[in-house]
């Protein structure tokens, strides 16, 4: 799966680099939503399906690195993740971060779909 690509797929999303060239930073609204790097992504996650999903996963979901453990889940890229599953996580990360954003911005973003 073309992580990058997903993720710029996404209506209003955009690249970064605020911690360095070798850390990608997904952001929409001015709010992350994914942080890759490292042959990892972090990804913003419902913290009772957070802890579902690093339980399923043991080897490739762990909690959030470098971020709140509660609210975040570093996932290894190593393809022991089914893309579908990958993807569905990173919509649903951004779907978190855009419920967040003020009325007018999640109206302009949803126009763009």
């Amino acid at each position: 799966m073309d992580v990058v690509r997903h993720c710029l797929g996404l209506p209003g999303a955009r690249e970064d680099y605020p911690f360095g060239p070798e850390t990608q930073v997904f952001k929409v609204g001015g709010k992350l939503f994914a942080i890759m790097g490292d042959g990892r992504i972090s990804l913003k996650c419902d913290p009772a399906l957070a802890i579902v999903l690093r339980e399923q996963w043991p080897r490739a979901v762990t909690p959030g690195y470098h971020l709140n453990k509660r609210h975040w889940n570093t996932i290894t890229l190593d393809g022991s993740v089914p893309d579908a599953e990958l993807a569905a996580w990173i919509d649903d990360s951004y779907a978190l971060v855009v419920d967040s954003l003020p009325r007018a911005e999640r109206e302009r973003l949803a126009s763009r779909r």
